[in-house]
């Protein structure tokens, strides 16, 4: 049987994994090309459609050079605006940030 003082740290411990487990949950996987990517395509954004934003399109990073990932619907969040994703310049690299809801 566990001492009293034993009971302090297996919470501490409890609380550790399940920080570890959450986090890694959300974890995404970082994107980093090593040139910038072409200038964005002219897309004919529909008429908008009730309960949903427009995520417009992007190049995206594939198998060593870009592709081009056309806009596409998503559904709303409640209180919240979408953020498209894009790529922003660190270095002599490109960094994706994916699209979000703020």
């Amino acid at each position: 049987m566990p001492t009293q003082s034993a009971r302090p740290l297996r919470t501490l411990f409890g609380a550790a994994v399940l920080a570890l487990a959450s986090a890694s949950a959300f974890a995404q996987t970082v994107i980093v090309a090593p040139n910038a990517p072409p200038p964005p395509r002219v897309e004919t954004v529909p008429p908008p459609r009730a309960g949903y934003a427009w995520d417009p399109g992007h190049w995206r990073w594939a198998h060593g050079g870009y592709v081009w990932a056309p806009g596409h619907w998503r559904p709303v969040r409640a209180g919240y605006r979408w953020v498209p994703g894009h790529w922003v310049a660190r270095g002599p690299n490109w960094r994706w940030v994916p699209g979000h809801w703020a």
